[in-house]
């Protein structure tokens, strides 16, 4: 566009005594009243030859502009380079809605260099430092406060020369779906160079397992298991489940999952038996040799340090077994470890039909849900050694509750939370997701096990989505025969949360990183988590911000968080939540500039889909 040469007044002229900017700024504020519809767009400009500029110059500027009751408000910024000469401009203009002009001012700057010094080029962080300027500016005429800078940032995304400045193409999420998700699917097939599993007679042993913790934390131990009996060229025997963990259960393996499909999934990778065989127990002159080996450990440390034992003593028990085996192992090994966890792992058919009726009565209330997996159980919160808001009362209960871990260190409640260790309130829950969107009538399935402090610490939620359901509430007498076993109705849970639209947790244990790197194994289905550090903040000043300013911050801080594609990375964190080896980019897609660059994400041309029916859940203690 042109823009013809304002009036240039001077900026020496323009002083105002307190008492006249005082009157002014209240005048000002009555008659402008907000309605916050800001504007921002950047745009091209053509200065006509006038005594502001002295010649034809070419820049651009920087727009915003505030719709009030009265009119509207506009200040402009121009930056421009051109030959030795330097300039800018800035304008405020009222405007009527009938499209009057009610005032025009204008101010002018200009520098002349010298001769011989070059021009410099613009940088870009001056015209973003001159914009968030002249927003301040704005904000003295229409009342806005300029301290939410992301906002302002995120109003820009629209015009495609931040989307080159800034290096990315994102626009809204979708928060029930990810787009990109369906260009992925789980690929786990095993290659034709691996070779078949060793039979039982020629093995080096057998391999005892005995797992630990609650059921998703033994899910990640067996998977593994299957791994190291394969590294090891052992007899894997049916891992043992941990009956003495804070869950007091004393399910068997065979109680949970189906122990012959189990076996027979299996059984090109590891040759797996039941129990091991009487005649050779007997003829053992010593009991199994047991060994705990360090979290962590590569598949070297199993060859230099494990077999040895196993080959001398034939059966080997690792106990207290769980993330026992390093996340960045050979790519065939890690699908392996996806076909044990994806597949082979599948519930038993009590469980299985349990958790499916429960899904299709969700189905039957609404085409799509939200499944919340709450952890705020009372030896979880003083585990955490974060406050909640309950006063001395819940200082007392937490800290009583908290002596039963002898080597635990104290913590700081304050600390714990700005680092992001403090989980979601189902208070905080319910904000989070109508900040992102989630309407008041969504249906929402909470999974969960002994809340602290009961319906009083559930109301806040309930009141936020009132179409809320739980197990017990959809299958009151189906329920009771499982209700003893803590683990087979945390498989109950886990068969909702996986089947569910969306799920989101209010932590990061053990069943949300696993229900996690099943769902992106499984088309990248919306997975919720919370990014708690920079909520805890949110949280906070939660009553000294309008809603809308409070929603486009929690959008902000949440990008990351969705289960994205992009969002996997290869060895970061744990390969159970980033199953980054077992995802496969869909041949004929074109490449986005989400997945460009990820090393993690491979073209496969002919993979299996993965297959339903491997499924496993656990609210484990520990985070």
């Amino acid at each position: 566009m042109t823009v013809a040469c304002p009036d240039v007044i001077s900026v020496g002229n323009q002083r105002r005594g307190r008492k006249q900017k005082k009157e002014r700024k209240k005048k000002r504020k009555e008659q402008l009243p907000n309605n916050g519809n800001i504007t921002v767009s950047v745009s091209p400009l053509l200065f006509d030859d006038c005594g502001c500029w002295g010649e034809r110059e070419e820049g651009f500027a920087v727009e915003i502009s505030d719709e009030v009751e009265g009119g509207v408000v506009v200040a402009v910024v121009v930056v421009f380079v051109m030959g030795g000469a330097k300039a800018w401009m800035f304008s405020v203009v009222s405007v009527n809605l009938n499209g009057s002009v009610l005032s025009n001012k204008h101010v002018c700057w200009r520098w002349r260099s010298s001769a011989a010094q070059q021009s410099k080029p613009i940088s870009w962080s001056l015209v973003f430092g001159l914009m968030l300027f002249s927003l301040g500016i704005v904000s003295l005429f229409t009342g806005h406060v300029v301290s939410d800078l992301d906002w302002y940032s995120r109003r820009l995304v629209k015009q495609k020369l931040y989307f080159k400045l800034d290096g990315s193409n994102k626009g809204p999420i979708d928060i029930w779906k990810s787009e990109n998700g369906k260009s992925f699917y789980g690929c786990s097939k095993r290659s034709r160079k691996f070779p078949h599993a060793v039979r039982e007679r020629s093995s080096n042993g057998y391999l005892l397992i005995a797992a630990s913790g609650g059921l998703n934390q033994q899910r990640t131990g067996i998977s593994d298991a299957v791994v190291v009996a394969r590294v090891l060229n052992a007899t894997l025997v049916v891992p043992e489940l941990d009956h003495n963990s804070y869950w007091k259960d004393n399910s068997d393996f065979v109680n949970i999952f189906d122990v012959n499909w189990f076996i027979s999934y299996l059984v090109k990778d590891v040759t797996i038996v039941k129990k091991v065989p009487d005649k050779f127990m007997r003829s053992m002159e010593k009991n199994p040799y047991s060994m705990r080996v360090p979290r962590k450990s590569p598949p070297e440390y199993y060859l230099d340090q494990v077999l040895p034992i196993l080959k001398r003593r034939r059966v080997l028990q690792l106990t207290k077994f769980d993330y026992r085996l390093a996340n960045n192992i050979d790519e065939e090994l890690q699908k392996l470890r996806c076909r044990a966890n994806f597949h082979a792992l599948r519930f038993t058919k009590p469980i299985q039909e349990l958790g499916q009726k429960l899904v299709l009565r969700m189905r039957e209330m609404a085409i799509r849900f939200i499944a919340v997996h709450l952890r705020f159980e009372p030896d979880m919160l003083a585990f955490s050694g974060c406050y909640f808001g309950g006063g001395d009362k819940e200082r007392y209960e937490l800290a009583e509750i908290r002596k039963r871990w002898e080597t635990l260190p104290d913590l700081d409640a304050d600390g714990e939370r700005s680092r992001g260790k403090c989980p979601l309130t189902p208070h905080e829950v319910g904000l989070m997701l109508r900040a992102l969107g989630f309407a008041n009538d969504t249906y929402i399935y909470v999974a969960s096990g002994e809340i602290y402090g009961g319906e009083e610490t559930l109301r806040p939620l309930r009141d936020l989505f009132p179409n809320f359901y739980t197990k017990e509430k959809l299958a009151n007498e189906e329920l009771k025969p499982f209700l003893p076993f803590s683990s087979r109705l945390a498989a109950i849970d886990y068969i909702v949360c996986d089947e569910s639209d969306v799920f989101v947790t209010n932590n990061n244990g053990n069943m949300a990183r696993i229900l996690a790197g099943r769902r992106r194994y499984m088309g990248h289905k919306r997975t919720i988590r919370p990014n708690a550090k920079r909520l805890s903040s949110l949280f906070m000043e939660r009553d000294k911000k309008d809603w809308d300013i409070f929603a486009r911050k929690v959008k902000a801080v949440q990008r990351g968080y969705m289960g994205e594609p992009d969002e996997m990375r290869p060895g970061r964190g744990e390969f159970h939540e980033y199953p980054y080896s077992c995802i496969c980019k869909k041949n004929g897609d074109p490449e986005s500039e989400q997945v460009r660059g990820n090393q993690g994400l491979k073209n496969r041309s002919k993979e299996e889909e993965p297959v339903l029916g491997a499924k496993g859940d656990e609210q484990v203690f520990l985070i």
